[in-house]
C-alpha cells in the first residue's frame, strides 16, 4: 500500500529536517550558533506557513469543485498538481520556494471560476479573494493569477498568451494540458461530453478548422469526437516545456491509437 503523507506528517518531517539543520553552526562561515538558530526558527516558520496555504487551497479547491462533472472535479485540479511540480523538478525550477508556491496554488485553483462551470459571476474573485486572505504578496499573487488566466486553451486561439511566458506559466500549463490526453484525457473528454448530453459521433458534423475565440467557446451542434481534432490532437505540439513535450508524446499516441479503433469500429471494419 503507498503511503500518502499527511499535513501533519509533512509538519513532523519538516521541523525534523529543521532541527537537524539548527543543530550546528554552519562550517565556514562567521554566523553563531544562536544566529543560526534564529535563521532556521524563521525559515521553519515560511515554512509551515506555506504548508497551510496548500492545505487551505486544498480545501478550496474541494469545496468549490465539488459540483463539477468528474472532467473538471477536484482529481483533475490535484492531479495537474502533481504533474506540474513534477515538470519543474525535471525542468530544474523547483529549488527555487518561491516558484515552486506559483507553480503548485496556480496548478490547484487553476479552475475554480471556469466559465464552463460558472453559476455566479462573483466565482470569477474566488481565488483573488483566497490568495488575499492567506496573505500571499501582491507580486505572487499577480503571478499566479496571470498563469491561471492566460493558461486556457481559448487564449491560445485568441493568441493572448504568445511567446512571453515566464518557466512557472509553462509548466502549469504543460501539467493541465497533458492532462487533457492519453487514457485520461479520453476519458475526460466523453465525461465532459455527456453531462452535456452531446452526441458521440455525427459524420455529417464536421470539425471546425477556423476555430475563433468565440467559437471555440460556442459547443453547439458538436459531437464529442470532434473535440479530439479541434484542441486535444493539437496539444502535443503546443507543450512548452521539455519534460511536457517528452511526456506528450505516448499519451498523444495512445489517443490516436485509441481514435484510429474507434473509427474502425464505428464503421463495421472492426
Amino acid at each position: 500500500m503507498l503511503f500518502t503523507p499527511s499535513p501533519s506528517h509533512v509538519q513532523q518531517s519538516t521541523l525534523l529536517n529543521v532541527d537537524l539543520r539548527c543543530s550546528k553552526k554552519p562550517r565556514g562561515t562567521s554566523v553563531t550558533r544562536q544566529q543560526s538558530v534564529r535563521l532556521c526558527s524563521a525559515w521553519t516558520e515560511r515554512e509551515m506557513a506555506k504548508n497551510d496555504i496548500i492545505v487551505a487551497a486544498e480545501k478550496l479547491v474541494k469545496s468549490a469543485m465539488k459540483g463539477n462533472d468528474a472532467s473538471h472535479d477536484a482529481a483533475h485540479a490535484f492531479r495537474v498538481r502533481d504533474l506540474a511540480l513534477s515538470l519543474a523538478r525535471e525542468e530544474g525550477i523547483s529549488s527555487s520556494s518561491d516558484s515552486a508556491l506559483i507553480v503548485e496554488l496556480a496548478a490547484l485553483l487553476h479552475d475554480i471560476g471556469d466559465y464552463k462551470y460558472m453559476r455566479d459571476p462573483s466565482e470569477g474573485k474566488i481565488v483573488e479573494d483566497f490568495l488575499d486572505k492567506e496573505g500571499i504578496e501582491e507580486s505572487k499573487k499577480m503571478r499566479i493569477l496571470s498563469i491561471i488566466k492566460g493558461m486556457g486553451f481559448k487564449e491560445e486561439i485568441g493568441r493572448v498568451t504568445g511567446d512571453n511566458y515566464s518557466p512557472e506559466f509553462g509548466v502549469v500549463q504543460d501539467a493541465d494540458r497533458l492532462d487533457a490526453i492519453g487514457a485520461i484525457g479520453i476519458a475526460r473528454c466523453f465525461t465532459f461530453g455527456g453531462s452535456k448530453n452531446n452526441v458521440l459521433h455525427d459524420p455529417n458534423i464536421k470539425p471546425r478548422s477556423d476555430l475563433s475565440k468565440e467559437k471555440y467557446i460556442n459547443k453547439d451542434e458538436q459531437s464529442t469526437l470532434n473535440h479530439f481534432h479541434e484542441k486535444l490532437l493539437k496539444l502535443k505540439d503546443l507543450m512548452r516545456t521539455k519534460a511536457g513535450r517528452r511526456r506528450a508524446e505516448k499519451r498523444h499516441k495512445f489517443m490516436a491509437e485509441f481514435l484510429e479503433e474507434f473509427y474502425e469500429e464505428w464503421d463495421g471494419r472492426a
